[in-house]
């Protein structure tokens, strides 16, 4: 992997991880639980939200093997009795995590429909600034990569994923309760998903067919114009 989008990279994932995490703070403040207010993980400050495992060991090894990567930050505390429809509410507060990475997602496809319209209509600025061009590319190709995969990952309903939650949310009580039980192995679930490489095969469509839709909007625009 090319030092430039590695480390572009790097920084857009830590940005989008720590979005996803306030995602899920403010809306369960939203909902009547203040308590990521009051243990300080409402912050774009990274340091509260680094854990040494999912947000520097997996993207490190990633970076240095030329691979996209999968992580994570540490989880916003949320106490649902706090919420004013702990079951209905818990879900929204998950659900907000992976819809801010389908936001950013968005911005980072709109920024580059900007900056290559820019680039297509104003003669002679592409050899004046094709270094410039080439790190807006790097930048936006990988908000939306990363934003994508960021979103489809944590929407797989495995705890203690997001979208455990939010499949939690139309079960009866029975089936929730089986899948709270399983919701004690469901780390070491995910680190054999992804150390076996099925993780990717599970994700591969559903990320494949949202990003594919991101870059064809752009590539659309930009062709359109």
């Amino acid at each position: 992997m090319e030092l430039l989008p590695g480390i572009v990279g790097f920084v857009v994932f830590i940005f989008s991880v720590i979005v996803h995490e306030n995602a899920h703070g403010v809306a369960a403040e939203h909902f009547g639980d203040p308590t990521a207010r009051y243990s300080g993980r409402i912050t774009m400050n990274p340091i509260p939200h680094i854990d040494p495992v999912g947000s520097l060991l997996l993207p490190a090894v990633a970076i240095m093997s030329g691979i996209p990567f999968i992580g994570w930050a540490k989880p916003v505390p949320v106490n649902p009795m706090n919420l004013r429809n702990p079951l209905v509410h818990n879900a929204y507060v998950a659900a907000a995590g992976p819809a801010s990475n389908f936001i950013l997602a968005f911005f980072g496809a709109l920024i580059w429909i900007v900056v290559q319209l820019i680039f297509k209509h104003i003669p002679g600025l592409f050899e004046s600034g094709e270094q410039t061009l080439r790190f807006f590319d790097t930048l936006c190709r990988s908000l939306i990569l990363y934003n994508c995969i960021l979103a489809v990952f944590n929407l797989m309903p495995i705890p203690p994923l997001d979208g455990h939650w939010i499949l939690i949310r139309f079960l009866p009580p029975g089936p929730r309760e089986a899948i709270a039980a399983v919701g004690r192995f469901g780390f070491l679930i995910l680190i054999v998903l992804l150390w076996t490489g099925a993780l990717w095969w599970i994700i591969r469509v559903p990320f494949t067919l949202v990003y594919s839709g991101y870059t064809s909007l752009v590539r659309n625009v930009v062709g359109f114009f």
